[in-house]
């Protein structure tokens, strides 16, 4: 058969290579408790259309962020994106190799790299970015692992401030190659503990502003302690548009940025696909992660780009890689760099305040209903409330009115034992009329 090329011999003569007795032994670092036994509880065959009307009544269940008032956030965020965004990266000069294994044939693909990274760097306010990453969560990783090399320390310390589903896909990816983890325990404001917790040992700090809590934070104390103790600051921010309005990483001392570039023209799509931002400082360009594009001219003097430096295990030797990222996020990138193309820096600014001054009216609204209680102290676009009820239980109530009220916290981190705090976030895309709705509903919710 086509689809399964191996036969039983070729696969005995596999497993007994690298001493494994059976295929089972392979998924032995799964848990029992994420395996499936047995087939999925699906149609056995079927055909086409009967698989379009299937899948089509399964989206029919789904509640558009768009068609209903939303305020989720949580490292996911809704924005506007231009129909210009669409129709560009769609256009024939940027439909040049993927992956630019041969460079110098894919100027399409180059020249708009290098101009992300040019509006990355600019964003975050360091020297350098690099080409992305897949994700926030997944540069997060590749800074840790970063500064063990920088440091030649072992211990990453992260904030009780970061985002839980970073730190989990962190000490994933850390944790394999021996790297230990400090996570400290949830915190609104995180500072004094981040600082009381850096050692000799430390290899990294690892914060997020805004944080998971929305706390918008000057992190420019923890980076003075981090450095003294020869240490590096990674700073995490998963809002990218918060970076047109706050203080940006860089200038507050920020040695590695790891940031999550979705909001800024890739709309919210199910989950992905994301674009990770990566930036340092110059002295450390050779132990990032990734690679970077470069402008040149050819032999007639021409304006040229090329791919200038590849730390991917695919380009050099593996022990000297210093990631085994695969890829960049090709068709995201494009799709940020168009969109801030478009902005400039005065309307990415006037964005950013927007959802400020959005999430703003909807923090005050809350703030009048009894039963809830404000617990952000700074905010940029996204806030954490505290209460009188179960947060997840009021979600659901208001999500069965058409109303997708935000992020119970609990949904990041259910051991944290945080199930009254409710995460809310605000952006452009905001109405009066959404935030009216919110508050008449969530007011009712809790008088029940």
């Amino acid at each position: 058969m086509r689809y399964l090329p191996l036969t039983p011999d070729d696969r005995a003569a596999m497993l007994a290579a690298i001493g494994a007795k059976s295929i089972d032994d392979l998924f032995v670092d799964v848990p029992q408790g994420a395996r499936r036994e047995g087939l999925v509880d699906l149609p056995r065959v079927a055909g086409e259309l009967e698989v379009e009307r299937a899948l089509g009544a399964l989206a029919g269940k789904n509640v558009a962020a768009g068609s209903v008032p939303f305020f989720c956030g949580a490292g996911a965020y809704r924005h506007h994106v231009p129909a210009t965004v669409d129709h560009i990266i769609q256009r024939s000069e940027f439909l040049t190799s993927y992956t630019p294994y041969q460079p110098e044939i894919a100027q399409g693909t180059l020249q708009y790299l290098y101009e992300f990274q040019t509006q990355v760097a600019n964003l975050t306010g360091m020297q350098v970015a690099n080409a992305s990453l897949y994700d926030g969560s997944t540069a997060m990783a590749e800074g840790v692992l970063m500064a063990t090399r920088v440091t030649r320390r072992n211990k990453a310390v992260i904030s009780g401030g970061v985002h839980p589903h970073y730190v989990r896909a962190t000490e994933t990816v850390v944790h394999a190659v021996g790297v230990q983890t400090q996570a400290l325990p949830p915190a609104i404001d995180a500072e004094d503990a981040v600082i009381a917790a850096i050692g000799p040992d430390t290899a990294c700090v690892v914060v997020q502003t805004p944080n998971v809590f929305g706390t918008a934070t000057d992190v420019t104390k923890i980076a003075e302690a981090a450095q003294a103790a020869g240490a590096l600051l990674i700073v995490v921010v998963t809002e990218a548009v918060s970076m047109g309005l706050l203080k940006s990483p860089g200038e507050m001392g920020a040695d590695i940025v790891a940031a999550e570039g979705q909001s800024i023209g890739n709309a919210l799509n199910f989950g992905g696909p994301y674009v990770g931002l990566f930036a340092t400082r110059e002295k450390l360009l050779r132990q990032t992660p990734g690679r970077y594009c470069g402008e040149t001219v050819d032999a007639e003097g021409r304006r040229g780009f090329v791919l200038t430096l590849s730390t991917r295990e695919q380009h050099i030797r593996r022990d000297k890689a210093t990631s085994n990222i695969c890829t960049n996020s090709g068709l995201c990138t494009l799709a940020f760099s168009i969109h801030m193309s478009l902005l400039g820096e005065t309307g990415l600014r006037r964005l950013a305040l927007l959802n400020h001054e959005k999430a703003v009216a909807t923090r005050d609204a809350l703030a009048a209903i009894p039963g809830v209680e404000i617990l952000t102290p700074r905010l940029f676009n996204e806030f954490a409330v505290r209460l009188s009820k179960n947060a997840a239980e009021v979600v659901e109530r208001l999500a069965q009115q058409r109303i997708l009220a935000g992020v119970p916290y609990s949904r990041l981190a259910p051991e944290a034992g945080l199930d009254d705090v409710l995460l809310v976030a605000a952006t452009e895309t905001t109405t009066d009329g959404d935030i009216d709705a919110l508050a008449d509903a969530l007011k009712k919710a809790l008088v029940r």
